[in-house]
């Protein structure tokens, strides 16, 4: 297998949160000598705050899933090497289907929506998602959790205040257009396909991505000659910004270093 040569990462949000929940995580690999970004998804150039009074936001309603994919495509483009991807929850699914169009020099898909054809029936998935695809209301409006689900989805077994600081840290409005993209062919991959490094992260404790689900998307990965490997903690959703945020990084970089 080809050493990662690449010193370039890109961080890819999830949704609904803000694109600041990498700044620990920059900062971390550049003082290791990385050079990073993490870009917000379109119609979210903004703070939480700010993104949260435009609610709702006709404008980033209209954004697609293919709108998402091809602005980072764009972005790793740019790039002097193919890049480090590193994406959590649906930018771990993101992450994916970039790496499946060969624009990624290894991939970290920590606790990452499944790529179409794995199909989620786990409880809390449900839960967690399902209000967000918004099948019964207007696709022109844009979906923003509320506190009482992000207790559930993000922070679950946190305490009342370092929930309610994550959330108007965090929180912001989402494109139900983008989500339901996840059903679509946008977000397949071949699973089949031989490819770089990945690296699966999942948490005992999340409710929007169970682990099972995770450990289903990594066993479907086939070919033999690729290096796909998963990692269980004791984590939620929250994991960028729970205080165990610096192990997890570090053991990302020692898998990096691996290889």
């Amino acid at each position: 297998m080809k050493k990662i040569q690449s010193k370039s990462i890109v961080f890819i949000t999830g949704a609904f949160v803000n694109h600041s929940c990498w700044d620990n995580w920059i900062g971390f690999f550049r003082s290791r000598g990385y050079t990073c970004t993490a870009p917000a998804w379109p119609g979210k150039n903004a703070d939480a705050e700010t993104l949260r009074s435009r609610h709702p936001d006709r404008t980033l309603a209209s954004v697609t899933l293919e709108d998402v994919l091809n602005h980072y495509k764009a972005i790793v483009a740019e790039l002097p090497e193919r890049p480090i991807l590193i994406g959590h929850s649906f930018g771990g699914l993101i992450s994916q289907v970039l790496m499946n169009a060969g624009m990624a020099e290894a991939v970290v898909a920590v606790h990452a929506a499944p790529p179409k054809g794995v199909i989620p029936y786990e409880w809390e998935f449900l839960k967690s998602n399902t209000k967000a695809l918004g099948y019964f209301t207007s696709a022109d409006d844009t979906y923003l959790i509320n506190f009482k689900s992000w207790q559930y989805v993000f922070t679950n077994d946190m305490s009342f205040d370092e929930q309610k600081k994550g959330y108007y840290s965090y929180a912001i409005p989402e494109s139900k257009r983008a989500i339901r993209g996840g059903l679509s062919d946008a977000a397949a991959v071949d699973f089949r396909k031989p490819h770089v490094p990945l690296l699966f992260l999942a948490g005992t404790r999340d409710h929007c991505i169970p682990a099972h689900l995770c450990e289903r998307v990594f066993k479907r990965y086939r070919d033999k000659s690729s290096v796909t490997e998963f990692k269980l903690k004791d984590r939620n959703h929250f994991v960028l910004g729970l205080p165990t945020w610096q192990e997890d990084a570090a053991d990302v970089l020692a898998w990096l270093n691996k290889y």
